[in-house]
């Protein structure tokens, strides 16, 4: 029987309010991607869970299509769910998106009232749920309007099947404005936007992050370690047991070029400066502004999820650290 850390929510400034919600979330969440599907032992699942919530995780997030094969992390978390989870629902925030492709046909994809339903049905029956606390759309769909994709989000929450609702990967500041608004003016505010954000990857900074400020939204950056190659690993080659070296599927051996693995050990001796890992100082820069409320982290053992937590004790970085950071990344 699974006894949590009774200490798990003492970890001070860790959580932070989303947006102009009255939601709290944990400053570092956990991921439920690349490694809760099939590829993954149960009991190595299990651990990496309880080693989160020991931490002060509280939120675990996934998707109808992660796996593999698709499906399978919400089944397999459906599992997790009845041996672990189900005394402990209150204190979790589980959240999960639709709006990538799924079933053969035309309802299984994109944005429509119909599938974003649908999915929702079915994620809550692998899971285990009576609701998640949030929904997302997972994309933006160019062929659907955007009063029928808001208008499913919002039906969602008045049918208790999602406590809230956010969208993901809409880059575009105006498609994202106009997605919040058009919810807002539906009755259901619009809680918090995941987009992928980090060292390499500076999509916030281009006005969306503005857009999101101004309109009270939170902010959940995924992939803020640029799927591994802000973890550390990558610095002397390519490990044999690293996600490059033996499951491509999210970062390829041909990514991992010369020049960011120049950047990267560029990164690491600041970060050995500020007396933290490569890891550590990058989830810290992610989380250096009260735009981004949260770091979604993926985890293949759980010790990485407790180093990953210790980001958040690094000390703020100085002007000359933020210039330096600037100068590398160039």
């Amino acid at each position: 029987m699974y006894i949590p850390n009774e200490h798990r929510y003492e970890h001070a400034g860790f959580y932070r309010r989303c947006g102009r919600s009255g939601l709290m979330l944990p400053a570092i969440s956990l991921g439920l991607w690349h490694n809760f599907g099939d590829i993954t032992p149960f009991g190595q699942q299990q651990s990496i869970l309880r080693a989160a919530f020991d931490s002060g995780i509280t939120h675990f997030d996934l998707a109808n299509n992660y796996g593999p094969p698709y499906g399978e992390a919400e089944r397999n978390f459906g599992i997790h769910m009845d041996r672990d989870w189900h005394t402990h629902r209150d204190e979790l925030i589980i959240s999960t998106k639709a709006g990538y492709d799924m079933w053969p046909g035309p309802y299984g994809d994109h944005g429509s009232r119909k599938y974003l339903l649908a999915s929702l049905d079915q994620s809550l029956k692998r899971m285990h749920l009576d609701y998640v606390d949030i929904f997302y759309h997972h994309r933006p769909d160019p062929d659907t309007p955007i009063e029928e994709t808001m208008g499913a989000l919002d039906q969602i929450v008045r049918s208790g099947k999602a406590l809230y609702v956010g969208i993901s990967n809409y880059y575009d500041p105006a498609q994202a404005e106009k997605a919040i608004q058009t919810l807002r003016a539906m009755g259901t505010p619009m809680l918090i936007h995941q987009p992928n954000y980090s060292l390499f990857n500076r999509s916030v900074d281009n006005g969306l992050g503005e857009v999101l400020k101004r309109e009270g939204v939170g902010c959940i950056a995924f992939a803020p370690l640029a799927s591994g190659l802000l973890a550390g690993r990558y610095l002397n080659g390519i490990p044999a047991d690293s996600r490059a070296g033996h499951d491509a599927r999210y970062l390829k051996p041909s990514s991992i070029t010369e020049e960011k693995v120049n950047k990267t050990r560029l990164l690491n001796e600041l970060a050995q400066a500020r007396g933290q890992t490569l890891a550590q100082m990058s989830l810290k820069w992610v989380l250096r502004s009260d735009t981004v409320t949260s770091a979604l982290i993926g985890a293949s053992r759980p010790e990485q999820v407790t180093e990953n937590v210790k980001a958040v004790d690094g000390s703020d970085f100085t002007e000359e650290e933020l210039r330096r950071i600037d100068e590398i990344m160039k």
